[in-house]
């Protein structure tokens, strides 16, 4: 059973194996009509269908790792499936998966203690951290040529967020398909498409200098009455007052708003066609139909408060941006707040002539995001390229030499399956691994702590000080993927039998595991219990009956059971 579950695992980082690094293929999957192109772990392992039970807790892992640090989702799988390789032979051997789990925790958490007493903190280049990080993060995606341009986009965007919260959602990425990569812009402020909008529209003003900002949820238009609604009335000319009466109360609306001085007027409600000619004869800007995120986003920026209803509208509700203006981008309009006093948001915008890439780019840049929130929070670094695998790998080795027993195999092999990262690394750039994994072995071994940071050298195909070379990852990084990965292994060790109900499987079939009654009741159907629907003859093998259910007939009663 360990073994299956093992091989299982085993293929499912085999997938992902050739994405790795910044050298790694992409991968096409096509699922349900739609195509998407990626190399990041965390996509393809969403959108994998993989069955067997065991094999998703790395799917578990690889999102796990892309909400906590956003980078490294592949690695953690590989590292998940290399060292379930690595102790396959063990278990084949007859060991106990307890004494493995035991030396896979203790070496998971001498290496966590390593990175934690080398990892480099970066006070005094923070901002230089900050971009190298984002680099690094961007180097294995599909935008690596522009990181130029990126990189500094990223660690700009979230240097405006609040720095005690760095909610990530507060960084809007529109897609504008069309153009350049290197057309991309970042706005310090908001940005949103033009929403649906009615006649009198072009009338109104496309830019406005110190405008104040309403933000409703609230409907500005006629509504139509409720279905089956009924009014009677005893005289013709009363039909004209309620009438009156529903244009009486769109306007009174219409009047406040502009009562309270602002000149852009937002709802996430639709603003009807009354409403938006009303506004433009006044020279005010309005949209309706504004999405929740975008919404929240302008409040956050301009400091408005959004209001739920048109009464008692104060000047401290509203908010307010240097210039407001709507602009073409591609074949789409969109409105943009720049100058925000209270500019806690940003927004990028991406170009790019496929959706396909522009996706892609999107998926790129929401990690690096989060790779330069982790590196804020956090400023301790490591080198990439295989590096810190090695230096690990090292440091394990030589201690394994000093402890006894079983432990000690253990401990080798989990220092072999570290070497996972960089003999990868090197096999997706078209290098020969062997040949890179001794020049790294060799420099680590006997250059000390210069050699410390020698790792893949993809450019040159050879190897170098990856740490002079500028590639930097938060050492949160590293320290996730290698506790995550451990976890899972052990967890999927931990498995010696997996226990299903086909019965349940089947559409209509019984969910409940054990033999419950329907609902609980006495009466109706009685549940089967797990070893009948595993094939076996349940309670009434237990109970002397004869074939079928007459032995847990017997149990029926007000228990249901």
């Amino acid at each position: 059973q360990i073994v299956s579950n093992i091989n299982a695992c085993m293929a499912v980082a085999e997938t992902v194996r050739t994405t790795l690094g910044p050298r790694g293929m992409d991968k096409l999957v096509y699922v349900n009509g739609r195509t998407t192109i990626s190399n990041d772990g965390a996509t393809i392992m969403r959108l994998l269908d993989i069955v067997h039970p065991a094999a998703k807790t790395l799917v578990d892992i690889s999102m796990a790792q892309d909400a906590e640090v956003g980078d490294g989702t592949t690695s953690v799988v590989l590292l998940a499936g290399e060292i379930l390789k690595e102790c396959k032979d063990f278990v084949e051997d007859g060991l106990h998966p307890r004494v493995i789990i035991r030396g896979l925790r203790e070496s998971c958490t001498m290496a966590i203690q390593r990175i934690k007493d080398i990892a480099v903190r970066q006070g005094d280049l923070f901002r230089q951290l900050l971009e190298k990080t984002a680099g690094t993060a961007l180097n294995s995606k599909l935008i690596a040529r522009q990181k130029h341009l990126f990189a500094p986009m990223v660690v700009d965007a979230v240097m405006h967020l609040d720095r005690d919260m760095c909610d990530i959602k507060l960084v809007g990425i529109k897609k504008v398909t069309g153009g350049s990569v290197t057309e991309s812009q970042l706005i310090q402020g908001v940005a949103f498409k033009k929403t649906f909008s009615y006649a009198g529209f072009e009338q109104q003003p496309k830019h406005l200098e110190n405008p104040k900002i309403l933000l409703l949820n609230v409907e500005l238009e006629l509504k139509s009455e409720k279905e089956n609604a009924e009014v009677r009335i005893t005289d013709p000319d009363q039909y004209q007052s309620i009438v009156d009466a529903e244009w009486r109360i769109i306007y009174e609306k219409l009047e406040k708003c502009v009562d309270c001085g602002a000149k852009i007027i937002l709802s996430k409600l639709p603003i009807g066609d009354l409403g938006t000619q009303y506004f433009a004869d006044r020279g005010m800007f309005c949209a309706g139909r504004v999405a929740a995120d975008d919404l929240e986003r302008v409040a956050k920026a301009t400091g408005a408060v959004v209001q739920t209803s048109i009464h008692g509208i104060t000047d401290s509700v509203l908010g307010e941006c240097a210039i407001f203006e709507e602009k073409g981008l591609g074949d789409e309009r969109y409105n943009i707040f720049t100058g925000c006093p209270k500019a806690k948001t940003a927004t990028i915008i991406l170009r790019g002539g496929g959706e396909q890439f522009l996706a892609e780019t999107e998926r790129s840049v929401h990690d690096a995001l989060m790779i330069v929130k982790r590196s804020m929070a956090n400023p301790t670094v490591v080198a990439g390229g295989g590096a810190i695998e090695l230096e690990l790998s090292k440091f394990l080795r030589e201690h394994a030499k000093t402890i006894p027993g079983k432990q000690q195999l253990i401990m080798n092999s989990f220092a072999k399956a570290l070497e996972v990262i960089p003999r990868q690394l090197a096999d997706n750039a078209g290098i020969d691994s062997t040949d890179i994994m001794n020049k790294l072995r060799k420099a680590h071994a006997t250059e000390g702590t210069e050699g410390r940071w020698i790792g893949v050298d993809v450019l040159n195909e050879g190897v170098c000080d990856t740490y002079l070379s500028g590639v930097w990852e938060p050492a949160a990084n590293k320290l996730n993927s290698l506790a995550a990965a451990t976890e899972a292994a052990c967890c999927i060790l931990s498995i010696d039998e997996t226990v299903r109900n086909p019965a349940s499987e089947k559409p209509g079939g019984d969910s409940q595991g054990m033999g419950l009654g329907a609902g609980g009741r006495g009466g109706g159907r009685t549940g089967r219990m797990v070893s009948e629907a595993m094939g076996g003859r349940g309670m009434a093998g237990m109970m002397g009956g004869g074939r079928g259910r007459k032995g847990v007939n017997m149990f029926k009663g007000k228990g249901g059971a």
